[in-house]
């Protein structure tokens, strides 16, 4: 019977950042050595492909595409070529897949099939938002979006900021970019004056920014991160 292929989560940059920098020469090497890849967008992941170094023509590589879009019944069939022997190579749009991400649901199916599933180290901009916060970051809870319709949202905030006051845990969550500066206005104008929020922008890029400040100080001063990639925590000082 034929070895079964393995699935490797590969990360990319957060953005427009030099490769080596931020992925590490094993990271290229093994993304390298693929043919089947499975992507939330074809052309994007191309160019990263050939920014690694492939050795391949990349029109012989083989792509398919997973995104919000894709028929969770037509999942499982994307890791066909594993069944054949070979490695699958899941790429996110940025940092690493399965965090925010459609791919999780695709890492879910291949421990059910018994695949072996190899995460790959690289950038994740929940992480360094939590390291660079100050905050806890031995109890936390990623809640991935609030809700779009402002009157939850700002329910959704507030229940997260009570919680601050019974338990030390770092709330984190994220928006879609051009939503940013309707969330943040919601922020500063709906919590407490002495609640700490950390804002991270555009980690790992040469425009990064970063702070954790109280809301009173937010009010005062607030950054532009409008229609750039934001991560925001809610929690206290350790």
């Amino acid at each position: 019977m034929k070895k079964k292929g393995k699935l490797y989560l590969i990360p990319t940059t957060l953005g427009a950042s030099p490769l080596e920098d931020i992925i590490s020469k094993g990271v290229k090497d093994t993304a390298c050595e693929f043919e089947y890849f499975i992507v939330e967008n074809i052309r994007t992941s191309r160019r990263y492909l050939s920014k690694l170094g492939m050795n391949k023509p990349i029109r012989e590589l083989e792509f398919t595409t997973l995104n919000k879009h894709s028929l969770l019944n037509k999942i499982d069939e994307l890791l066909a070529p594993i069944d054949k022997g070979h490695n699958i190579g899941l790429l996110s749009e940025a940092g690493c897949p399965g965090i925010a991400d459609p791919g999780a649901e695709l890492v879910s199916i291949a421990h059910r099939r018994n695949i072996d599933v190899v995460p790959m180290v690289g950038p994740s901009s929940i992480l360094l938002a939590l390291i660079g916060s100050g905050m806890n970051g031995q109890n936390f809870t990623f809640h991935g979006y609030l809700p779009k319709d402002r009157r939850l949202r700002i329910k959704a905030m507030l229940s997260l900021e009570n919680q601050l006051e019974s338990k030390d845990q770092t709330h984190i969550f994220i928006e879609a970019p051009f939503r940013n500066k309707h969330l943040l206005y919601d922020i500063v104008n709906n919590c407490k004056p002495e609640t700490l929020l950390c804002i991270a922008t555009d980690l790992t890029l040469d425009t990064e920014f970063i702070k954790t400040k109280t809301i009173a100080e937010w009010k005062e001063e607030q950054p532009k991160i409008e229609k750039r990639p934001t991560v925001f925590l809610m929690g206290n000082w350790q």
